[in-house]
């Protein structure tokens, strides 16, 4: 074919080949986007009813509580900076748990939290609780790591007095968690017996067998420095 030809056809049907193109994409981003669910924070949907609870420098209104609960505690590791208005965990305590001496039913748990990054250091590891018990033996935690996990796991009640297991990892399809040196953005929602995880702009998984109605909230520090910021707590009618 002539090339002065060819060119001519090309330019009559680029216009249609790009608005199939374009088609195409549309309809792909569109599945995406359903299949994400992208939503706003609780906080920043309804600012209205939030309680401010990022502990004082005193720590007062929190505790401590190794894990497991039948271990011992490391060297005091959480401390506020008081400027910049966030709670810091030094990693270098042991693995404990700072929960509120206040207990919750129906709330949602609103934190921002991000991990000092360390250069050639993996394995970031901490969480969130809601509806724990006071000796942290109950816990329904909400785990993040580094670009990884957003998951519910714990120990609920049973109804022969013991506890249940339970861990959503598997469900988990789209990972939200940031890498080490960025703020997430996370909430978790506990409402009858439904216990539901936000991660940056979407709900990754949700618990439907809490059987504890009420608990302390806490924050994890396993062995990695992290910060949390706007720590906040909503009870919810």
């Amino acid at each position: 074919m002539h090339i002065k030809s060819f060119a001519c056809r090309f330019s009559r049907s680029f216009p249609v080949i790009l608005l199939a193109a374009t088609a195409i994409w549309g309809a792909s981003s569109q599945l995406r986007t359903s299949e994400v669910a992208e939503s706003k924070s609780a906080l920043e949907a309804d600012p209205q009813g939030w309680a401010d609870v990022l502990p004082p420098a005193d720590l007062k209104g929190w505790y401590r509580v190794p894990v497991p609960p039948t271990g011992n505690l490391g060297r005091e590791q959480w401390h506020i900076d008081a400027d910049l208005k966030v709670l810091i965990c030094d990693g270098d305590g042991g693995h404990d748990m700072l929960l509120t001496e206040k207990e919750y039913g129906d709330a949602i748990f609103h934190f921002e939290c991000r991990y000092t990054k360390v250069e050639g250091k993996t394995g970031y590891n901490s969480g969130a609780y809601v509806r724990n018990s006071r000796d942290g033996a109950i816990w329904h935690q909400a785990q993040f790591g580094a670009a990884k996990d957003g998951f519910l796991f714990g120990q609920t009640p049973a109804p022969d007095g013991k506890r249940k297991f339970f861990n959503l990892a598997k469900e988990v399809t789209d990972n939200r968690v940031k890498p080490a040196g960025e703020w997430n953005t996370v909430e978790i929602t506990a409402r009858g017996r439904t216990l539901t995880l936000w991660v940056n702009g979407a709900v990754t998984c949700q618990f439907n067998e809490c059987a504890a109605e009420k608990g302390h909230l806490g924050l994890e520090g396993e062995g990695y420095r992290i910060e949390f910021r706007n720590v906040k707590v909503k009870e919810l009618k």
